[in-house]
């Protein structure tokens, strides 16, 4: 009889789903991005000025980039978990990450609003 040791890691159904949610997140907005510049007859600092003022794009690009975040985070946290065997190293390197991906999301906040 196989014993399973459950160390309380997230693993399963939900990461799996949740990356698969922000990859579709995020390739919306990228093909929302690159279709509204393929109409532009060029492409300016006004035309990016334009395409970012309104808020339902900044809270579009907003929910893009927290979606990144995430979903880096769940692929960063399986790596590390896999190829990483010593504890310590381990949180240290998840706690560094985790610091990172908040530190860019609140820097995120800070260049679409201008806070």
């Amino acid at each position: 009889m196989l014993n399973r040791v459950v160390t309380g890691a997230h693993y399963g159904l939900r990461d799996w789903l949740v990356q698969r949610i922000t990859a579709v997140v995020m390739v919306l907005f990228v093909l929302f991005v690159v279709g509204d510049l393929l109409l532009q007859p060029r492409v300016d600092y006004d035309v990016w000025t334009r395409l970012f003022s309104s808020n339902v794009m900044r809270s579009f690009a907003l929910l893009f980039l927290l979606s990144l975040f995430y979903h880096a985070w769940i692929g960063v946290r399986d790596i590390v978990m896999d190829y990483i065997n010593l504890a310590s190293v381990r949180l240290l390197v998840h706690v560094v990450v985790i610091f990172a991906l908040l530190m860019y999301s609140i820097w995120s906040v800070q260049i679409l609003w201008g806070f």
